[in-house]
């Protein structure tokens, strides 16, 4: 039986967290948006590079993430 895989989709720049676009148990392909996070007065939507399911939300909606923060927790 093969184990299960996490991985974690992370903040690639400074930005606010303004929508949560998916929620604990939701099922995510490659390509969905996953959060939208606004720097600059630019809305960033945060595309999933993983098929999987969301297992863990590492943010809320107005959290300021730094570069590398974890947004979101997938298992495949």
């Amino acid at each position: 039986m093969a184990r299960e895989q996490r991985v974690e989709i992370l903040a690639e720049m400074v930005a606010n967290v303004i929508e949560l676009v998916v929620e604990v148990g939701d099922a995510v392909a490659v390509g969905d948006t996953v959060i939208l996070l606004e720097s600059m007065k630019m809305e960033i939507p945060v595309i999933s590079e993983h098929t999987g399911t969301v297992s863990a939300l590492k943010v809320a909606a107005g959290d300021v993430v730094q570069e590398g923060d974890p947004l979101v927790e997938l298992t495949f």
